[in-house]
């Protein structure tokens, strides 16, 4: 199974078997990875916003993209002194046409405020960057999401621009002579 780690964390992209199992049996898929249980405490909006995802995004995508799915799939983020999920990240499809990829990213309210999300995202951004289709990370977050801009100021994202309903665009540039290779 691919997954990518940091000193804390490990991260897993989940295959679209996995995402099923996540959708019907959050327990069971994430016993099937080998992961203690988890009892999540996951805001009412993201909640929503998962189940959008999941639905309209994650489960089609991989299904219809099996090769690349770790650019359309969550990807879990585990604690690795518990052995338990603490939140999920992931990409809004494959590099675009200006080079860039979109990510974004839920931390379970009990594991807020540690630097889980900013070590998970400076590790998905790592692994982004070595493929020579992105050049860039886009992150959108609403203007009064005070946490999740502290988490992109320290991870050296610049704010690019905002919307008018407050949507806020933030953006980290590849750095010259970061590791590349030809995979997507």
């Amino acid at each position: 199974m691919f997954f990518i780690e940091s000193e804390r964390l490990k991260m897993i992209p989940l295959t679209h078997e996995l995402l099923q199992l996540m959708h019907t049996d959050r327990q069971a898929m994430e016993l099937k990875l080998g992961l203690n249980a988890s009892l999540q405490q996951i805001d009412e909006l993201y909640v929503k916003e998962i189940e959008d995802a999941m639905v309209n995004f994650w489960l089609p995508k991989t299904l219809e993209h099996p090769e690349s799915y770790k650019w359309y799939t969550n990807w879990e983020i585990i604690l690795k002194s518990t052995n338990t999920s603490i939140g999920g990240m992931g990409f809004a499809g494959e590099p675009n046409e200006h080079w860039e990829a979109e990510t974004g990213y839920m931390i379970d309210q009990q594991h807020q405020n540690k630097g889980y999300a900013t070590e998970a995202l400076q590790l998905l951004i790592k692994w982004a960057f070595t493929h020579d289709a992105v050049m860039a990370i886009v992150v959108h977050t609403y203007e009064d999401n005070l946490p999740s801009r502290k988490i992109l100021a320290k991870c050296n994202f610049k704010e690019v621009g905002k919307d008018a309903a407050g949507l806020m665009a933030y953006r980290q540039e590849k750095t010259p002579g970061s590791k590349k290779n030809l995979t997507k």
